[in-house]
């Protein structure tokens, strides 16, 4: 899908320089990517500590294999 956006030329050119992509197109695709990215990454860091905590129970005699 092609899309016309008015894009500062110096920040797109030193962002291009920056990753060491050959065109604009890759450019502007790995920043998009990397947006998101950090914005799922921050939506998930959001929710450490959220969790009930489980009391009593004990994690490493859950993780015992049964003798077999």
């Amino acid at each position: 899908m092609a899309t016309t956006l008015s894009i500062d030329t110096q920040l797109l050119d030193n962002a291009q320089k920056i990753g060491g992509l050959k065109t604009r197109k890759d450019t502007v695709t790995l920043a998009l990517e990397e947006f998101a990215k950090r914005r799922k990454q921050a939506e998930i860091l959001s929710l450490f500590g959220t969790l009930d905590d489980a009391g009593e129970h004990d994690y490493k005699k859950a993780r015992q294999r049964s003798a077999k």
